[in-house]
């Protein structure tokens, strides 16, 4: 089979296309016809060996945690998926290997794929998705009736945090440049501004607020100019950085580690079939061109998120 290897850490140069042996599963694996992967901001990090210590990884290693396909064989000792099923995972972030024709996933990080999208497009869903569920209902703990703010809330991640906390009650200010504001309205948002004046303060748009998610990428000190955000006894979740606490005020700070969970996968591809969590993928790109698509992430050109398909 072809897959998308690297052998060495290194720039987007080290990626090659080439052949492979096809997996076996074993126990407790399941192998997938791969549709469709994606490219994720780690994707780069792990290639580039910078998270090489806190994700020991065998080379050579095949990229692509985001994984849309068919199942095609089962592991021993396993009843649940069967041949043929359509499936989406995130696969774990030391073994990977979405970037191919096949790849072994563990079965309890698989969940059926939307009715309701092309499969393909399913695959932008696994990582993001997880992490805002995560973000959401894990660190934020979001109630019904909180108010938040999401900045950075037209992005991958920020976007689906912004329909998960609206569907979950919440009234939201998402914050993002102008391009991404009428999507944003349409996902509900409450309120939707462009970038935040830090110096202005939490009361320019609205604030504080009960739960402030951040996926912007800013200073320490930038960072720091957020905790007045965050009202008496409430909480920050960031993907870029710890936003300091201030326990006089009792407001805490969360960060995220995102982690496979096929339970949580279920929950948001059954709110996508439902309509109330939409997917939004810029650009298809063929796994051939992955060495393109790291190189044009690296150098800020990617429109936003890309599916990589697999034929």
């Amino acid at each position: 089979m072809k897959a998308i290897r690297f052998h060495e850490f290194g720039s987007s140069e080290v990626l090659r296309y080439e052949d492979v042996e096809r997996p076996v599963p074993g126990a407790g694996q399941v192998l997938v016809r791969v549709a469709a992967t994606s490219f994720n901001p780690v994707d780069d990090h792990i290639r580039a060996g910078f998270l090489a210590e806190m994700i020991p990884i065998a080379l050579p290693y095949v990229p692509g945690l985001d994984l849309a396909g068919t199942v095609v064989e089962l592991g021993s000792e396993l009843t649940g998926p069967k041949a043929g099923d359509r499936v989406v995972a995130m696969l774990p972030l030391d073994s990977a290997g979405g970037a191919a024709e096949y790849v072994l996933a563990p079965a309890d990080s698989l969940a059926p794929a939307p009715r309701t999208t092309e499969l393909v497009d399913a695959a932008a869903l696994p990582l993001t998705g997880l992490a805002a569920w995560q973000t959401v209902f894990e660190l934020a703990e979001l109630k019904p009736g909180q108010t938040v703010l999401v900045n950075g809330a037209g992005g991958a991640v920020g976007s689906l945090v912004v329909q998960l906390a609206v569907d979950a009650g919440a009234h939201v200010t998402a914050v993002d440049s102008s391009q991404h504001a009428d999507r944003l309205r349409g996902y509900g948002a409450d309120r939707v501004t462009g970038p935040l004046d830090l110096a202005a303060g939490p009361g320019a748009v609205g604030g504080p607020f009960q739960v402030v998610v951040n996926h912007v990428r800013v200073s320490p000190e930038e960072l720091a100019q957020l905790t007045p955000y965050v009202a008496d006894g409430g909480v920050s979740a960031s993907t870029a950085g710890p936003i300091p606490e201030d326990p006089a005020r009792g407001v805490r700070s969360a960060s995220l580690w995102v982690r496979s969970d096929g339970s949580q996968l279920t929950e948001l591809v059954a709110k996508v079939d439902a309509g109330t969590l939409r997917v939004h993928v810029a650009a298809h790109r063929p796994v051939a061109e992955l060495a393109a698509v790291h190189e044009d992430a690296g150098a800020g050109r990617l429109p936003g998120r890309t599916v990589v398909r697999v034929p």
